[in-house]
């Protein structure tokens, strides 16, 4: 538990201070936001916005990490090493979209072919480490399960390693493009992914208390190292709120993909360590409510050949062109979060109770 509030807190204060220098620093460079041309009129004073903060949040997690590791004694896992491995990987091919979008000042950075080839190298190397015999424990199980879960394994649902890998895939590059869809108002995504993060904190403390190798019953989970991933998901959590002092409205920095992409991805890996893939679509139901807005909006205006289902999307925009101020949305996006947080953790716990 000290490694836990240790990266929590480590990762909170190197955010509040390493984002107010990382601003001037960009703002110097001239690093600043594109804006798009077709979006809300509004976010039009936002251009020149310093982005690429989602650095801070990267390093301050890795650095918070091990400062916590160090300072408890303890021996990094596997299955953070991997978490952390998926974090920065994400996050550097989200820099490298955020870094051409301003070396060659257009809105879209890299190309959307370039783009998924990089999502899918690193979430193929991140798949197949999990999965590997080469990190098996004391115990034979490997950081990933060979099985789809809700809160646990499936029965029956035993899939071979490419086709658990290629799942893996889509969870990932899905998980990361759905934070980055939300990623269009100050703070929402950031927020967002703050309460989700702190929602897998609590999973995997609770994980670790009912840990097969602690408890002998039938409810115990067989996760490989529930309590180091809860050490990674607080210094998540601490991150997020940290850079959200800088990022709510009105934002003095916004993540960008580096962020965006970065988060995403680590809840994926979240939930893929912590046999809980299917319950991220609950408890990050945000994400999957932005992801199909976009998906109808798409798929309603080739069917009926121009017409928009929605204002404009994602979502949030939609309540933005029906008039609302940005920072309504963003708190009833807020709320709806915390309503799947608690809900999936409302639903986490009552399947142990029922099995108990």
């Amino acid at each position: 538990m000290k490694a836990i509030l240790l990266a929590g807190g480590l990762s909170l204060f190197l955010t509040l201070v390493g984002t107010r220098y990382a601003i001037r620093v960009l703002a110097a460079h001239g690093y600043g936001q594109l804006i798009r041309d077709d979006g809300p009129t509004t976010h039009h004073t936002k251009r020149g916005t310093p982005t690429m903060g989602g650095l801070v949040i990267v390093l301050s997690t890795v650095v918070s990490y091990f400062l916590a590791k160090l300072f408890t004694d303890r021996s990094p896992s596997a299955s953070s090493l991997l978490l952390l491995f998926l974090l920065v990987g994400m996050g550097t091919v989200g820099f490298l979209d955020d870094f051409i979008k301003i070396y060659k000042q257009r809105s879209l950075g890299l190309r959307s072919k370039a783009k998924l080839v990089g999502q899918t190298v690193v979430a193929v190397v991140f798949g197949v480490l999990a999965l590997s015999p080469w990190f098996r424990d004391g115990h034979g199980r490997t950081p990933a399960g060979h099985a789809i879960s809700f809160i646990r394994d499936f029965d029956g649902w035993q899939l071979p390693t490419f086709a658990l890998v290629l799942f893996i895939l889509v969870l990932i590059t899905g998980a990361s493009n759905a934070v980055n869809l939300t990623d269009g108002l100050d703070g929402l995504a950031t927020g967002a992914s703050g309460l989700v993060f702190g929602a897998y904190t609590l999973v995997n403390i609770w994980q670790n208390n009912q840990w097969c190798e602690r408890v002998h019953t039938a409810t115990c989970y067989g996760v490989r190292d529930p309590l180091d991933l809860a050490v990674v998901a607080a210094a998540i959590t601490g991150a997020c709120f940290g850079f959200l002092w800088w990022n709510a409205s009105p934002a003095r920095i916004f993540m960008g993909d580096t962020g965006s992409l970065a988060l995403g991805g680590a809840l994926a890996g979240m939930a893929v360590l912590t046999r809980t893939e299917l319950l991220l679509a609950l408890l990050g139901g945000l994400f999957v409510i932005q992801t199909l807005s976009v998906m109808l909006q798409v798929g309603f205006f080739k069917a009926t050949k121009g017409r928009r289902l929605f204002r404009m999307a994602p979502l949030h925009h939609h309540f933005e062109m029906l008039g609302w101020e940005e920072i309504t949305v963003v708190i009833r996006f807020w709320l709806i979060t915390g309503f799947f947080v608690a809900a999936g953790l409302g639903v986490f716990y009552a399947e142990w109770v029922a099995g108990s």
